[in-house]
């Protein structure tokens, strides 16, 4: 079983370009990371048309936590020029499904790779073509579905409300770190590390975390073969 994660960048046509070439970068350097972090024997990534990627993820319990860090990375960035840490709106945002299936066939792009996975993911994302969700999960198991989509819609409507202030401190709590290591990074004092890691609602985020990698894990991963 693996998870594949596919995306379309909200609104891209009504990108500047100095944004759109700061998002794709960006995005292009989390890619990279993650490869680096996870090994590119278990994650890969692909942009295409320019505004959309996807990626194949061979550690699924992984997958809600990948795609956080992906959301974290582009909702953070902003273009104002100034030495002072503050609090902007964000400028970019995708939106994202998670297919967990099987992989039928992999190939060197992963555009002809094909699967169970591939079809949950990419279908779910077209259903959220026309509605206000950036986020859906589609499995063979409805129970799961229907669990992370109702937590996935809380999700989105408190992430909706960051700052790219909330989604740094959150980029760098997803990495493990400590307020104190967060603090050191952002350049700014561990009681406001702690301010803003309250304001974007980390303590919920962190348990959806940990529920989604437990059902995963049971559900796909340690799965005993009789």
């Amino acid at each position: 079983m693996i998870a594949v994660l596919t995306a379309d960048l909200i609104d891209s046509t009504h990108y500047e370009e100095e944004i759109l070439k700061t998002v794709l970068n960006s995005l292009s350097e989390e890619f990279e990371k993650l490869v680096a972090q996870y090994g590119k024997e278990n994650v890969r990534f692909n942009i295409y048309r320019g505004d959309s990627f996807q990626g194949i993820i061979n550690q699924p319990e992984a997958a809600l936590e990948i795609m956080m860090q992906i959301k974290t990375a582009v909702n953070k960035i902003h273009l104002k020029k100034t030495k002072k840490n503050k609090s902007y709106s964000k400028i970019a945002d995708f939106k994202m499904a998670i297919g967990i299936g099987t992989l039928d066939f992999e190939r060197d792009s992963i555009s002809e790779s094909n699967g169970q996975a591939f079809l949950y993911s990419g279908r779910t994302l077209d259903t959220m073509n026309n509605d206000s969700r950036k986020t859906m999960i589609k499995t063979e198991y409805e129970e799961i579905n229907e669990e992370f989509n109702t937590a996935f819609y809380l999700m989105d409507t408190l992430t909706e409300k960051w700052s790219t202030a909330s989604a740094e401190v959150v980029y760098y709590l997803l990495k493990n770190l400590k307020e104190r290591e967060v603090a050191t990074a952002i350049g700014i004092s561990q009681s406001a590390v702690n301010q803003r890691k309250k304001a974007a609602g980390w303590d919920a985020i962190e348990g959806l975390l940990i529920r989604f990698k437990n059902v995963v894990e049971t559900r796909f991963v340690n799965i005993k073969i009789i």
